[in-house]
């Protein structure tokens, strides 16, 4: 793998790509000191998607559930922050 500084991997970023594609590795150094890895991109694996399961499903009223009581808890905290600004 060959160690390349980064103002050079900066000027011939393209040409490295190039060379990545064929095969070729690069480690780009910042101040003498490894930064950085230039490797090629393996086959992308496909994402799985739908593995949640919920034991008896998802609710018909999952969109309002506990509504009324969010609806109080946030009435009340409005309610207590009103009357704090009128004790002023």
């Amino acid at each position: 793998m060959k160690s390349i500084n980064i103002h050079e991997a900066k000027t011939h970023l393209s040409r490295l790509v190039e060379r990545v594609q064929a095969g070729e590795e690069f480690v780009i150094a910042k101040a003498g000191r490894p930064a950085a890895r230039l490797v090629p991109l393996g086959t992308a694996m496909p994402v799985k998607t739908g593995g949640l399961h919920i034991p008896g499903g998802v609710p018909d009223d999952f969109d309002t559930m506990f509504a009324e009581e969010i609806e109080t808890l946030f009435s009340a905290s409005t309610k207590r922050a009103a009357k704090a600004r009128t004790r002023r």
